[in-house]
């Protein structure tokens, strides 16, 4: 017997503004301006999602950090990350990762598993690639937002 689906997800959801405000703090030690914006909504600790205050907000040069996911269960982050990207016409989405690039499979169990330097987003979806889900996938592609995975010691690798 597991946990409810939909209370797992706010939990994650609650952890993702945690780590919102981590990286804030990490950004504001060295000079950076920024605001986090939750999609549900936390005034104690950071603004709510809307979407033209966090346009205002870059327009003025900071960096906003978007917590929380879409603030509705059974959407994962990887689906919020594209639908904010493509809200505020980002020309790319990075995800930071733990190994380094795109794989046939995850290389920490498979030996066997190739690397990609490069994929399209109809490749990732047609070799079923695990690198994000098929909604944030298909919405990049749809939106033409250029993603990029990395690890946080080595450089991006592109999916255009």
């Amino acid at each position: 017997m597991g946990m409810d689906r939909a209370q797992a997800d706010y939990m994650g959801m609650l952890a993702t503004v945690m780590n919102a405000l981590a990286m804030q703090n990490a950004l504001e030690r060295v000079g950076v301006t920024t605001r986090v914006q939750s999609a549900i909504p936390m005034a104690s600790v950071c603004e709510p999602y809307i979407r033209r205050r966090a346009e205002r907000h870059m327009e003025k040069g900071r960096v906003v950090i978007f917590g929380a996911g879409t603030g509705n269960p059974f959407f994962t982050t990887d689906t919020a990350a594209a639908l904010r990207a493509a809200e505020m016409g980002c020309d790319a989405l990075l995800k930071g990762t733990q190994v380094d690039g795109v794989y046939s499979a995850d290389p920490r169990k498979d030996p066997a598993a190739a690397r990609y330097d490069q994929l399209t987003y109809h490749e990732v979806l047609a070799k079923d690639l695990q690198v994000m889900d098929a909604a944030a996938i298909s919405l990049s592609r749809e939106t033409a937002c250029r993603s990029s995975y990395s690890t946080f010691t080595r450089p991006a690798r592109s999916l255009r």
